[in-house]
């Protein structure tokens, strides 16, 4: 059949993708940057410095001793999840100096990720209590470190103090696929408690 130019206007072109914004989040030198780095498929946007001696009295290098650089605004990534689907990813700063930027980072997210590390799991609380805070739906992402003791997700559950219906989950923040993982369950746990509670419509 050959269409008329009037017909061929009439045929859809294709559908824009639905683009959100994801945070990465947790304590300082647990993961965020090599995660966003892992699964971007654009360079990532980071910004990095490295610590010097004047900066030591007010960051806290116990357990990440060997830590060199540190995130001063954001990292950026940006993945496509399937052809109708990308995620914007913004890391966050780990340090406690750095949290001014954190209102500005999560304005229009749909969830965030905090990672967390075994061997530091208080570096954890601060992030969990911004997110829950603001009503920001999050899952944790237990980073399995080289040598770091596992522990099965209802136990690292319990030692946060989390709600039951948060997902924790374990992954590599140096594999692709484990953090791409760990991005689609944010997205999953964020549209299953938007359905149950859906925001009030505008009069």
């Amino acid at each position: 059949m050959v269409f008329g130019r009037s017909e061929r206007r009439r045929r859809p072109g294709p559908a824009e993708p639905v683009t959100l914004k994801i945070l990465v989040a947790g304590g300082f030198g647990v993961g965020k940057t090599t995660l966003v780095g892992a699964v971007s498929e654009i360079r990532p946007l980071r910004t990095e410095e490295r610590l010097t001696e004047a900066g030591r009295p007010v960051d806290d290098l116990h357990g990440v001793e060997a830590k060199s650089t540190t995130t001063v605004a954001m990292d950026f990534g940006r993945i496509t999840v399937h052809d109708g689907l990308v995620l914007y990813l913004f890391g966050t700063p780990g340090q406690d100096r750095f949290w001014f930027l954190w209102d500005d980072l999560a304005g229009g997210a749909l969830g965030a990720v905090v990672l967390a590390d075994t061997r530091r799991l208080a570096d954890s609380f601060a992030a969990i209590d911004y997110f829950e805070r603001r009503g920001l739906p999050f899952v944790v992402a237990v980073n399995c470190f080289d040598g770091a003791d596992r522990y099965p997700a209802e136990a690292v559950r319990d030692a946060l103090d989390l709600d039951p219906a948060v997902p924790v989950l374990h992954c590599d923040a140096r594999e692709r696929d484990s953090a791409r993982d760990v991005l689609i369950a944010v997205v999953e746990h964020a549209m299953r408690r938007n359905a149950r509670h859906p925001e009030p419509a505008l009069p």
